[in-house]
């Protein structure tokens, strides 16, 4: 496989479906929202990114309008929020059992945040 081959997508491991992220760039910057969805290196938050699109009359929509749609952003725009809404790095690391495990630093003290399944290829 090339370094350059674009066609792989890589799943982020430290963003899932659920967490809270807060945007650190962009018109949404430091605004939180929680995770709806994650497609390689786009994420989709809720209340982030929303954008407005006019939808044509159908069957579902007999009158048309228009509907707010959240759109993705790039991976690299957002950070994990832990408590009280404070954006924090984290860090794999591996435990003695050999479990490989996110954990951020707070008044310099390791605090896992959770651990990372393995994948068998």
């Amino acid at each position: 496989m090339n370094r350059k081959d674009k066609s792989v997508k890589r799943v982020s491991k430290k963003i899932r479906k659920g967490d809270t992220v807060m945007a650190i760039t962009g018109n949404y910057k430091g605004q939180t929202g929680t995770v709806l969805s994650v497609d390689a290196e786009k994420v989709v938050v809720q209340g982030l990114n929303v954008k407005k699109k006019h939808m044509r009359r159908s069957e579902q929509m007999p009158q048309g309008g228009i509907i707010e749609l959240e759109k993705p952003i790039h991976i690299s725009n957002l950070m994990i929020c832990v408590d009280e809404d404070q954006p924090v790095k984290l860090k794999i690391k591996t435990d003695e059992a050999g479990e490989r495990q996110l954990y951020y630093k707070k008044d310099d003290a390791e605090v896992t945040y959770r651990s990372l399944k393995k994948h068998n290829n």
